[in-house]
């Protein structure tokens, strides 16, 4: 038995960041998929974070359709992104269910790594981007300029800011330079005005959504383990932010997702 009321949820969704290679999900993959699915959450990518992250990205993808996997080292385990690390990320880049590269960024809220070998890790991985020419997924927390100017630079034009909290003008900035913008569990905190504002800055063309699972459960489970189904309240919010209806916006981030992870006009 459905646990929604399909008469308001008559769309497919697509979670464009979700981990359930974490831990805390990956012991039962095929239990979140199957929940993720009964509340029309039909397609994901898995993003991969450091090596074993990455490993099980493929795994899940490769076992599912509809699942895709992105690859990369976050910035807290840029550590671990030694030579060796990176020829084997750019071998698995190769694989037919890789449809993008992360997430990679900066992370100034940890004193470690140091910004320097953040900063060396992002500009490699920006560069597998091009190479490839898959989009980028990006982490940006308290490092607005050096995600700016590192990404300007680099010239890739291709990607997301995975999970924006960021104000308007710096999704703007942003946006200018090619990148969509995704939105998490955190448009449905009560106190996440600056986040509703900067989604209406966004061009419906260019917003995806995601839950960023186990992570930023949205409202009402936060604080809980997020999962892939829980991106139903992300869109639920945020097209009543956008005064939308929930089809409306299911309809133009799936495709949004498309365009940019599929290469669906």
């Amino acid at each position: 038995m459905a646990i929604y009321d399909l008469t308001k949820t008559p769309a497919d969704s697509f979670d464009t960041h979700t981990h359930l290679n974490d831990d805390k999900l990956f012991h039962d993959v095929p239990a979140y998929i199957g929940r993720a699915n009964e509340l029309r959450v039909m397609e994901m990518n898995i993003v991969g974070y450091d090596a074993k992250g990455n490993e099980r990205a493929l795994e899940i993808a490769n076992a599912h359709d509809n699942i895709y996997a992105v690859l990369g080292f976050q910035p807290e385990d840029t550590a671990a992104f030694d030579e060796n690390a990176e020829k084997l990320l750019a071998e698995q880049l190769k694989q037919s269910k890789v449809v993008g590269v992360g997430e990679t960024g900066l992370d100034y809220y940890w004193d470690t790594p140091s910004r320097d070998i953040q900063k060396k890790a992002f500009e490699k991985h920006l560069q597998l981007a091009k190479q490839y020419d898959l989009p980028v997924i990006i982490h940006n927390r308290d490092a607005f300029e050096d995600v700016y100017e590192i990404l300007k630079k680099s010239g890739v034009k291709k990607g997301v800011m995975h999970s924006f909290s960021g104000t308007p003008d710096q999704a703007k900035a942003f946006l200018d330079l090619g990148m969509y913008i995704s939105f998490s569990g955190v448009v449905t905190f009560k106190k996440a005005d600056d986040v509703r504002e900067s989604a209406k800055a966004v061009p419906l063309e260019r917003i995806l959504v995601e839950t960023d699972a186990p992570y930023l459960a949205p409202t009402p489970f936060r604080g809980k383990d997020n999962e892939p189904a829980f991106v139903k309240y992300v869109i639920d919010s945020l097209a009543d932010t956008l005064d939308l209806s929930p089809k409306e916006l299911s309809d133009i981030t799936r495709e949004n997702a498309h365009r940019l992870f599929l290469n669906h006009d």
